[in-house]
């Protein structure tokens, strides 16, 4: 079944954020497609395949350090998007080849401002190399057969925008993510949604709108602004993921400890684990207070669980490894 792009509400692409507990989360509480942390192609093709039969997961291991860098299972196996960064079309087919019959969708990004990406003419680069846009996009469509999506950024000029969103449909792509702000564009300025109108008034094809949404009416909001398919969100959920609620957002403790609950049964790694927590607690409280000093010092999950009460599911997981995880999840 083809994922379809309109109506509906999307977590967007994060660093050391999109992990399998975080999007698992945000579909718990609404979410209806999820897209994974942005993986660079020469990552992507080093990892191996790997069936893990005591999380219920498949993992994608990188040769030689043995890290797995994307986990998913098949709970989110229709709506789980991943997303690529690439500035070659052979790497990106090659990549995408990996992970293709796991997920739901490709997307290539086109948006990401990092000095990382751009010196390797990935991200927001390709914008404005249309030529590698149109190889890379018309490659992947070629020779996939699920959906194939990118996420792009503003362009200095509105009619630079346009004309490179022309070029992207004519690709044959499902999709485009439009984040509502510039390269040089900060977090604080705000989103330009008036921009996005502009960008869904000239394709036929889906527009999911990012940029400035942080409460679930801000969802209906930007539809309504912009007229466009599906509205994407990205640090409204990484601060809260109950902002896909429509009965409201939970308070955000209750949301921590789902998260927490989350990467323990899903082994998650401590390094990302850690990030999302002190991202809460940047965001509503303070990481110089008792608990975000608590939670640097936390060396394993375990002692994650220890800090916040939870050791006695830790331990009820670590027991019961030979139960499918979703059996597990179920139970709690």
């Amino acid at each position: 079944m083809e994922l379809n792009y309109r109506g509906k509400h999307i977590l967007a692409p994060m660093v050391r954020v999109g992990t399998l507990p975080f999007r698992l989360l945000a579909a718990q509480y609404g979410a209806d497609i999820m897209y994974g942390e942005e993986l660079i192609d020469h990552k992507v093709i080093r990892c191996t395949r790997q069936v893990n039969d005591l999380l219920g997961t498949i993992d994608f291991v990188e040769k030689g350090t043995g890290e797995v860098i994307f986990r998913t299972c098949e709970l989110e196996r229709q709506c789980v998007v991943f997303q690529i960064g690439t500035s070659n079309a052979t790497r990106a087919l090659n990549a995408s080849q990996i992970v293709c019959q796991d997920v739901a969708a490709i997307d290539v990004n086109m948006g990401c401002p990092k000095s990382f990406s751009l010196s390797g003419g990935m991200g927001a680069a390709l914008l404005t190399r249309p030529e590698i846009i149109h190889d890379i996009l018309t490659t992947l469509k070629r020779n996939l057969s699920i959906p194939v999506t990118c996420k792009i950024r503003l362009l200095r000029k509105p009619q630079e925008t346009i004309e490179v969103v022309r070029r992207i449909e004519k690709t044959g792509v499902s999709a485009i993510a439009v984040h509502g702000r510039k390269v040089a564009d900060r977090p604080k300025d705000p989103a330009q949604w008036e921009a996005i109108a502009d960008v869904v008034s000239v394709l036929s094809i889906p527009v999911i709108a990012n940029g400035d949404v942080f409460e679930y009416s801000d969802f209906q909001r930007m539809k309504d602004a912009t007229g466009a398919s599906s509205v994407m969100v990205a640090r409204g959920a990484c601060w809260n993921a109950s902002i896909f609620r429509p009965e409201g957002k939970l308070h955000w403790e209750n949301v921590k400890r789902d998260y927490l609950l989350k990467c323990i049964l899903w082994d998650n790694d401590l390094k990302t684990t850690k990030h999302s927590l002190k991202e809460m607690i940047m965001h509503h409280s303070c990481l110089e207070l008792l608990e975000g000093k608590s939670v640097n010092k936390c060396h394993s999950l375990a002692d994650l669980a220890d800090m916040y009460g939870e050791r006695k599911f830790y331990d009820y997981v670590q027991q019961n490894r030979h139960v499918a995880a979703k059996n597990i999840a179920a139970a709690f």
